[in-house]
């Protein structure tokens, strides 16, 4: 998933504001990170960093979440894919 340096990098081209403070919000405590990216509270969250930072910062934190989601579907995607070679390779398929 991308670092806290890349969220807020991206966050900055796309707003003019880099929210490192909703980006770190959501990754740094090791003991809530879990939780801040549980789909299934992404409407609390969202809710409760509006309130803190505003809307545009609630957007923010749901683009976060998208842009950590996508990075570690890829991540997967390509680890089955090369593990999907060997096997094939292995048994002589490919």
């Amino acid at each position: 998933m991308p670092a806290v340096e890349i969220h807020v990098k991206n966050s900055l081209a796309r707003t003019g504001k880099g929210y490192q403070e909703v980006h770190e919000w959501v990754d740094k405590d090791e003991t809530k990170k879990v939780e801040r990216h549980d789909i299934k509270q992404l409407l609390d969250n969202a809710e409760h960093i509006k309130s803190m930072w505003g809307q545009e910062a609630a957007r923010e934190f749901v683009i976060h979440l998208h842009d950590d989601i996508k990075a570690r579907i890829t991540r997967v995607q390509e680890e089955y894919a090369k593990q999907m070679a060997e096997a094939l390779a292995y048994f002589g398929i490919k």
